[in-house]
């Protein structure tokens, strides 16, 4: 059945509006969203790479890209995620700092060359790449006091003795991640065009388990706490194509523009709407458990629109930009009556802007790099700390038969957090993220 509760509009690592564990609407920005997540050359410039290619994560953005290849290669990536929290509730801040360790990407392409003088498709190249489209693991902590105690209000008529709020705790644990995995044809037309096609399968899994708990008293050393668990588990797969062309108008200059379907998802949930404990001076006094609920629906992501520009300084360098667009008011959930769910898309979110902007130089067998990107929050209502911006460094060597690759990626941002949507009384929790992402990258030539 559909979920008994539905929250309003959150997305967990920087798009939080108004929900305990995420509703429909909030796992539609979710899954909607794709980090820069792949080789480290790719997270270096920021992912600017679409008017580039010739690196096995660009073709994710542009499948153009695997034409540009000259040989045949084979790359696998490593990465460490590092997210600080920072949780403000009513003037107590509590910092929490997690470590996470992937396979980050994995793929490799075939070029075929050499179709004799008379063809004007000189290179044709076949790709396969896997990459994490989203990281979903995290746990963060917000603790204080607001003076009001909404979970104990209701059992009644405890609200109209123990009437004196101690201490709110509320705990967010996220677990899971959203894989991709890119198929690409492309070729090249004579010296200046690259065409090409992908196919991206998706599979999606989240888990979310929230706690609060309240802390109470009636004056006169009786104590009342509350403490309440939600529990949600999302999983399914999903598909998406991808067509792109890059032009080289110049030997310097490359243009690119790709397009993205939306992804249409299959989804399942397994939901615990409240499993919650009662206790009276510190002994079990109630309990009540809501059961599982098990829902099947089908969700569409928007789609993606990229221009990309990209000048080359004589071999020894290039810059690159990207600029992306994603209408998130176009997501859509079916399969059951979700009349208020796409509504709620529609009214609350906007057209998303992403810049991206890339530059590598390079010294004999050495190279530097360096990137900046910026993504506006989806959400109509958000405000300028909640957009997503940070930048990237990294590094590579080249050997005989291959090279290594380092990055360095730093992002922040803020966003609210409601954990008691049924109550105007409890103001949300403020919430800072900043996340640091060390990848390593050993590509070998096949």
């Amino acid at each position: 059945m559909k979920k008994l509760y539905i929250a309003a509009t959150l997305l967990c690592f920087g798009y939080i509006l108004n929900a305990q564990t995420l509703g429909y609407n909030d796992l539609g920005a979710l899954f909607s969203k794709e980090n820069i997540s792949g080789t480290a050359r790719y997270n270096a410039m920021s992912g600017a790479f679409g008017a580039l290619g010739g690196d096995l994560s660009a073709m994710e953005i542009n499948p153009a890209g695997a034409a540009v290849f000259l040989k045949s290669e084979f790359a696998i990536s490593l990465s460490n995620r590092n997210t600080k929290t920072i949780a403000g509730f009513y003037g107590n801040n509590t910092q929490f700092e997690n470590d996470f360790t992937n396979l980050s990407q994995v793929g490799g392409v075939f070029v075929f060359r050499g179709y004799g003088n008379s063809s004007a498709w000189s290179n044709i190249a076949l790709g396969f790449n896997y990459s994490i489209a989203n990281d979903f693991e995290n746990l963060w902590i917000a603790e204080g006091n607001s003076g009001y105690s909404p979970l104990t209000d209701f059992y009644d008529p405890f609200p109209a003795v123990y009437g004196n709020a101690e201490n709110q705790y509320f705990e967010n644990f996220t677990d899971g991640k959203n894989g991709k995995y890119s198929f690409t044809f492309a070729a090249q037309h004579n010296d200046n065009l690259y065409l090409g096609a992908a196919i991206n399968t998706y599979d999606v899994e989240f888990y979310q388990r929230t706690l609060t708990e309240e802390y109470n008293n009636d004056g006169n050393n009786n104590t009342l706490d509350v403490s309440s668990q939600q529990k949600l588990l999302t999983y399914g797969s999903g598909v998406s194509f991808n067509f792109g062309a890059i032009l080289k108008p110049s030997e310097n200059l490359r243009l690119g523009l790709a397009y993205q379907t939306p992804v249409w998802y299959t989804l399942s949930e397994d939901f615990v709407e409240y499993d919650e404990d009662v206790y009276k001076n510190d002994v079990l006094f109630d309990t009540e458990y809501s059961g599982l609920n098990a829902f099947d629906y089908k969700m569409r992501t928007p789609s993606k629109l990229t221009a990309s520009f990209a000048y080359i300084f004589s071999g020894n360098g290039l810059v690159s930009v990207d600029y992306s667009l994603k209408n998130y008011s176009n997501i859509k959930l079916s399969n059951s009556d979700f009349i208020s769910e796409n509504q709620a898309f529609k009214s609350n979110m906007e057209n998303v802007g992403e810049l991206r902007i890339g530059t590598e130089w390079r010294f004999d067998n050495f190279s530097v790099r360096g990137g900046y990107h910026y993504e506006n929050s989806p959400y109509k209502s958000s405000v300028s700390s909640d957009n997503l911006g940070g930048f990237s460094l990294g590094a590579g060597y080249k050997f005989r038969g291959g090279k290594f690759d380092l990055a360095y990626q730093k992002s922040g941002n803020t966003a609210p957090y409601n954990f008691y949507p049924q109550s105007n009384d409890v103001d949300s929790a403020e919430l800072d993220f900043d996340t640091s992402t060390f990848s390593a990258t050993l590509v070998l030539n096949l």
